[in-house]
């Protein structure tokens, strides 16, 4: 992947130097020039739906600030929603209907001939997917000015640092950024910016992969494992997509800064979370916002009846799990959740919490069911899902890995440390210390890059979805 081989040894250093050598008046066609090749190096190909995006939203979006009729309007932003969310569906989605009608028509003993073909997924697809969406629905609302400059929109969703992986960003965060771009940048954004690609980068090739190969050896083949080997393996996941998405984020939010843009924050310490609710407003922010902002709230959120809200929020979960990928496993995950908060809602609202401080949980558990209900997420299909819960429950039958504790072990403390930093506001907590406590903190994250940093080329989890 072009992310992974080029762009921190030799594609952002010529971007970055580009950008400050070259008149201000410039500089956002040089980032959206390459944005264009970044994506392009992937395939070229999928360039043409980027742009499909852009014009459609660009002129939509322009179209509806001159029009004050609402039969217009509302067909003006019904070619935006179909537009965007059909290419999406067709790209992501159309395998998945096509083998699961298939599936059900077999079951009822017909012999369905639906038309097969199977499409490459565009990488990033649902994450620029739902951020331009965002912005022609807040004009829709009147809560934004269109943008009039095509080049400047055209940046916003497909600006690359976070263009494949998010987070989702909204355009009245980025577009104000874009139309004024800085001329320098501080000391200390070139500082937290290297702290922040340097986080990530530990966090994804320390600790998300290296918990990686543990993860797919059991996942992989699950009935061979004993269940404390799966346990770890479980825990294990639940580490590795945290750092690896999480990761990712910070490296976007890093390269970010190197041009003056400040990128939202997407993860705040979400395994310390004290409840399912508490959980979601501190993992994948950006799209736990936009689902409550564009589809919970629309629906008509908690407004209604206390069953309107209650399945407001599984269509808003459920969906959620739809949107990570076309699967029955991703349905069942994001299900699951929406299950936890209907839950939380009625202990809340029935006042059965009242023993617990303000209805919060006790974290390690809203940790353990949030891992348990990344086995759906992880399991390619439902029957090794269903071999891994069995797993578990024969602790000491089949193979051990000897080496699984002692590797969660350190990777979860290194998890902890990060996210205690985070929890204090601290972006590089060892910046006020004496220079002797640096080095040793620097030096130990050198001497754990090396001995725990994966030998394979892990793809980041998120490039799929």
């Amino acid at each position: 992947m072009f992310f992974n081989s080029l762009a921190f040894v030799v594609f952002l250093p010529t971007v970055v130097g580009l950008y400050w050598a070259i008149p201000s008046r410039l500089r956002v066609h040089l980032l959206l020039g390459a944005s264009y090749v970044f994506y392009g190096w992937w395939d070229y190909r999928f360039l043409a739906l980027i742009v499909l995006s852009t014009v459609t939203d660009f002129c939509v979006g322009r179209a509806l600030a001159s029009v004050e009729r609402n039969t217009r309007r509302r067909q003006l932003l019904a070619v935006s929603v179909v537009t965007n969310l059909g290419v999406l569906a067709f790209f992501k989605y159309w395998g998945f209907f096509v083998d699961s009608a298939a599936a059900l028509l077999s079951e009822l003993g017909a012999e369905p001939n639906l038309p097969f073909l199977r499409v490459l997924l565009p990488v990033g697809i649902s994450f620029y997917t739902f951020q331009t969406l965002s912005y022609t629905i807040d004009i829709y609302r009147g809560r934004l000015e269109p943008e009039t400059s095509l080049s400047r929109f055209a940046l916003f969703v497909a600006f690359f640092p976070q263009l494949v992986a998010g987070p989702i960003e909204r355009a009245s965060n980025l577009l104000p950024q874009i139309r004024h771009l800085p001329t320098r940048v501080s000391q200390v954004a070139w500082g937290d910016s290297a702290t922040l690609i340097a986080r990530g980068l530990f966090r994804k090739v320390v600790i998300a992969d290296g918990v990686a190969p543990m993860v797919n050896q059991v996942f992989g083949t699950p009935t061979r494992f004993g269940g404390l080997t799966i346990a770890f393996a479980v825990i294990g996941f639940s580490l590795q997509i945290y750092g690896d998405f999480a990761g990712y984020t910070d490296i976007a939010r890093g390269t970010a800064k190197l041009f003056g843009v400040d990128l939202m924050e997407n993860f705040r310490a979400p395994y310390f979370a004290r409840s399912f609710s508490d959980f979601w407003h501190r993992w994948h922010v950006s799209l736990s916002t936009w689902l409550r902002d564009y589809l919970y709230i629309p629906l008509g959120g908690s407004r209604g009846s206390v069953v309107a809200t209650y399945r407001n929020l599984m269509i808003t979960m459920v969906l959620g799990g739809l949107w990570h990928g076309a699967g029955w496993g991703f349905i069942l995950w994001g299900g699951l959740h929406g299950l936890y908060l209907v839950i939380e809602r009625v202990f809340r609202e029935r006042g059965y919490t009242s023993g617990i401080r303000q209805g919060q949980l006790p974290a390690i558990l809203v940790f353990l069911v949030v891992t348990l209900t990344w086995i759906p997420f992880r399991s390619p299909t439902f029957a090794n899902a269903v071999d891994v819960v069995r797993g578990l429950f024969r602790p000491l039958d089949g193979q051990q890995l000897l080496s699984a504790p002692v590797v969660l072990a350190l990777l979860g403390l290194a998890t902890i440390a990060i996210d205690m930093a985070v929890l204090k506001g601290e972006l590089n907590p060892l910046r006020r210390t004496a220079p002797f406590v640096r080095g040793i903190g620097y030096g130990t994250a050198v001497v754990a890059a090396l001995l725990f940093a994966s030998r394979a080329n892990v793809p980041f989890i998120y490039f799929q979805f």
